[in-house]
């Protein structure tokens, strides 16, 4: 497990990740009823769920899907982001909960939005996409923060139909998961994650996996959180999907 950026050349995966925009992104993907935010070259004929954070469609997480779709060279996907809080995102006003209020607000949020409770939907959505999109033939899914605790509970299942996983800086790492975990795995952390469960999710893990620390980035670094006129941030959010790109060209 590295906990220090690694070499920074252009992997073969992902030579073509466009220029990030700092600020002011605008998506490149459509909306439709049955998806939420679908981001994709029409040929590509593999997909990938993303699980957005509790803040939900924010412009960062939206770049991240442009580039997961369209930038490895040799391999473009169909990214799908549903809206599984139909609306009603967390509040990026309330985070850090430094206050008992948003302490409480948090609190609610999660119980309304358990990742058990999207993990139980996750089939039956890839079962209405395949029905509509029959062209797409393999998947991985992509979590972020909430959304990577989702990834080790869909992943983790005997039948799970994903070929591959990525959890960037996920919330509640539980080393448990990762011993039913069959399918390649990457999990990227930042330096908020507990770095000791980190490692024992790493140990546990027993098919092919990639775990990084990337140790001077925050909770939430690939995502909403994500602050891309920081020039540091920005090359670590570069590179953090070009890693997981490299991990997709090769498991997927």
């Amino acid at each position: 497990m590295s906990t220090m950026p690694a070499s920074h050349g252009h992997s073969e995966a992902c030579c073509n990740i466009p220029p990030v925009v700092s600020k002011g992104y605008d998506a490149k993907g459509t909306y439709e009823e049955l998806g939420g935010f679908k981001t994709w070259p029409k040929e590509a004929t593999k997909g990938i769920l993303t699980i957005f954070d509790i803040f939900g469609y924010y412009p960062q997480t939206l770049q991240g899907a442009d580039i997961l779709s369209t930038s490895d060279s040799k391999q473009k996907y169909r990214v799908f982001i549903p809206d599984w809080f139909n609306g009603e995102p967390c509040p990026m006003e309330i985070f850090p909960p430094d206050t008992e209020e948003k302490q409480k607000k948090l609190g609610a949020f999660f119980q309304k939005n358990s990742p058990p409770s999207v993990a139980e939907k996750v089939p039956g959505y890839i079962k209405d996409v395949t029905s509509k999109y029959p062209e797409i033939k393999e998947w991985a899914i992509v979590g972020f923060c909430w959304g990577g605790k989702v990834v080790s509970l869909v992943t983790s299942s005997s039948d799970t139909i994903f070929k591959a996983g990525i959890e960037a800086h996920p919330a509640m790492v539980a080393p448990e998961d990762a011993k039913n975990i069959k399918i390649p795995l990457a999990l990227l952390a930042s330096k908020d994650e507990p770095a000791d469960d980190v490692k024992k999710f790493e140990d546990n893990l027993t098919g092919p996996k990639h775990v990084e620390i990337f140790g001077d980035q925050i909770h939430g670094w690939m995502a909403a959180r994500s602050d891309l006129e920081d020039p540091r941030v920005k090359e670590e959010y570069i590179r953090g999907y070009e890693t997981a790109l490299k991990f997709l060209s090769k498991h997927l």
